[in-house]
């Protein structure tokens, strides 16, 4: 296993209650020396604090978000491989619900032209990409949260009672097996909700970086079948956390 890959299993293990040395070591199969180092250069990177015989979890910081112009250029290709993964699920006649978000944006890149596809969006960047593509959009009304350009709110909220959908493709400021989807406001974490209730079926479209991080306070727990699909190595702690989870199913991008 690489060291990074390691690390991330350790961190993962730390995070889950495994914090003993000895406990580390026999679950990895490597030397104490060989532990408490990638401890160290975990507790270095600010993820866990040393203590003593082994480690914590980190207290979790609720970070501001990272700008959109930096959103835009980090981990294009990621996005790109994973919004070519979301293309291909994508059926004649379906009714698509586009999310906030860079990496649902990759996805209206990519889109066909295709008469037969009704799209929907509250994110004024896949708007911008599909009217500039000449593809036909529906934009529902609500509050513009720039640092996403995207609308929420109560306006958001009643277009969503009012409409169904085939398939919906969404983004988040986080993703964890536990909680459910991280989000910037509570706002967007309350329309997701909504929008996971009037849909046949939910892709939540992440980067490795997105799997298990917890920089927002805000939730929307998913209690239905949903798919993940995701740029991370399917052997990662971070997928293997998704594994024994009842209603998600991940496609690793390979």
């Amino acid at each position: 296993m690489k060291v990074a890959n390691r690390r991330e299993s350790i961190l993962h293990a730390v995070n889950s209650g495994m914090t003993d040395v000895a406990a580390l070591c026999a679950r990895f199969a490597i030397s104490e020396a060989t532990v408490r180092r990638d401890l160290q250069a975990l507790q270095q990177d600010g993820r866990l604090l040393r203590v003593y015989g082994g480690a914590v979890a980190a207290p979790i910081r609720h970070e501001p978000e990272e700008s959109l112009e930096l959103r835009k250029v980090h981990d294009g290709e990621a996005k790109a491989a994973i919004a070519r993964k979301a293309i291909s699920l994508i059926e004649p006649g379906d009714t698509l619900f586009i999310d906030g978000g860079t990496t649902t944006d990759a996805l209206a890149r990519l889109l066909p032209k295709d008469d037969s596809l009704r799209i929907i969006t509250n994110n004024l960047l896949a708007l911008n990409t599909l009217s500039a593509r000449d593809i036909p959009v529906t934009l529902i009304g609500g509050d513009l949260r720039r640092g996403s350009m995207s609308v929420y709110g109560s306006l958001a909220d009643m277009a969503l009672e009012r409409l169904t959908f085939d398939k919906v493709f969404c983004s988040a400021d986080g993703i964890d097996a536990e909680f459910g989807v991280c989000e910037g406001s509570i706002e967007q974490a309350w329309f997701k909700e909504k929008l996971f209730r009037r849909t046949r079926e939910v892709y939540m479209l992440a980067t490795a970086e997105k799997l298990g991080r917890k920089s927002q306070m805000n939730w929307s727990p998913i209690h239905r079948q949903w798919t993940l699909l995701t740029d991370a190595a399917p052997e990662s702690h971070a997928v293997q956390a998704f594994s024994n989870h009842p209603f998600v199913t991940v496609v690793p991008i390979g």
